[in-house]
């Protein structure tokens, strides 16, 4: 089973510790890290843009990948949330091993 990382910016603490609880007890995350405040600098719609946003780090599976971009979807307030899947390539086969476990349907 194919292992993601996937990454996504939370506008704050709160909305990035409800998402990352939604994922886990939903199964949709085997863990979420949430890691400290960044800043983030990026153009929007024309204008340069400059936030404070807390990341959070989802390990999942490649099969709950479309669930998941689904829930943080609808948890995000973001219009157009930051949402990226990095395939893991490779890594302790026994973490993968669980992570595979926590995310099955």
């Amino acid at each position: 089973m194919e292992t993601l990382l996937v990454i996504t910016n939370c506008p704050d603490e709160e909305t990035a510790n409800a998402i990352a609880l939604a994922l886990v007890e939903a199964k949709l995350a085997a863990c979420v890290n949430i890691l400290p405040r960044v800043q983030s600098l990026y153009r929007w719609q024309g204008v340069v843009e400059s936030a404070t946003e807390i990341p959070l780090f989802i390990k999942t599976s490649a099969e709950r990948y479309a669930a998941l971009e689904t829930a943080i979807r609808e948890l995000h307030p973001h219009a157009i949330p930051e949402i990226i899947a990095l395939p893991v390539s490779h890594g302790l086969p026994a973490y993968l091993n669980w992570v595979a476990a926590e995310t099955v349907q």
